[in-house]
């Protein structure tokens, strides 16, 4: 004979909730995750960032040639760099922030195309002869880039980015001698200034 097979609805039923209760909960993790604020942004990173910088436009003043003023330059580059990025690195960690957030990820991605279009526009430049246009070129893109990251971080970075493309945007238009002292208030004072703020308000 045949023997019909008994359906068990509390088991279907306990299953399923449980297959959209996994679900729902990596929803809400992943949009907590947009919506969060990168704010591991280095106070204190920030402010040895400034330190360099102004050290480097005391040597870079001593320079004759335009060659070893931008060698100069791009060394410091390459140190406050690595000065930010072991910065985050120890503030994400400190304050148990995963480093490769969604957050984190949007600053790094906003922040890299306006300094490699930089990178780009310093060799043009220099091989152009228009070595006068580079800081204001330099502190423009720089602050496009901290305003276009800011918006995924907290509000005074895209403050910062604001002072660093009118800082720019004034040695654009100033006697091309003036650019190394631009150089020195931009990547100099305004990381100082601003590194101090984010060390007070948010946590070194």
């Amino acid at each position: 004979m045949f023997r019909a097979r008994h359906h068990n609805p509390h088991s279907a039923r306990t299953h399923q909730p449980s297959v959209h209760a996994v679900e729902n909960l990596r929803f809400i993790r992943e949009t907590m995750e947009r919506s969060a604020s990168f704010t591991a942004v280095p106070g204190r990173g920030g402010i040895l960032m400034g330190l360099t910088a102004l050290g480097a436009a005391a040597v870079a003043a001593q320079q004759a040639g335009a060659h070893t003023w931008l060698v100069v330059w791009v060394l410091e580059a390459a140190v406050a760099l690595l000065i930010g990025a072991l910065a985050i690195i120890r503030k994400a960690r400190t304050a148990n922030l995963p480093i490769l957030s969604g957050p984190s990820r949007k600053f790094a991605l906003s922040l890299a195309p306006p300094l490699a279009a930089g990178a780009l526009l310093t060799v043009v430049l220099f091989r152009a002869g228009m070595m006068g246009a580079i800081p204001g070129m330099w502190l423009l893109l720089y602050g496009a880039g901290v305003i276009a990251g800011g918006s995924f971080s907290v509000r005074v970075v895209p403050v910062m980015g604001v002072c660093f493309m009118t800082a720019g945007a004034a040695a654009l238009f100033s006697p091309p001698g003036w650019g190394n002292y631009y150089l020195a208030a931009g990547f100099g004072g305004l990381h100082i200034l601003f590194g101090a703020i984010i060390a007070r308000s948010y946590g070194g």
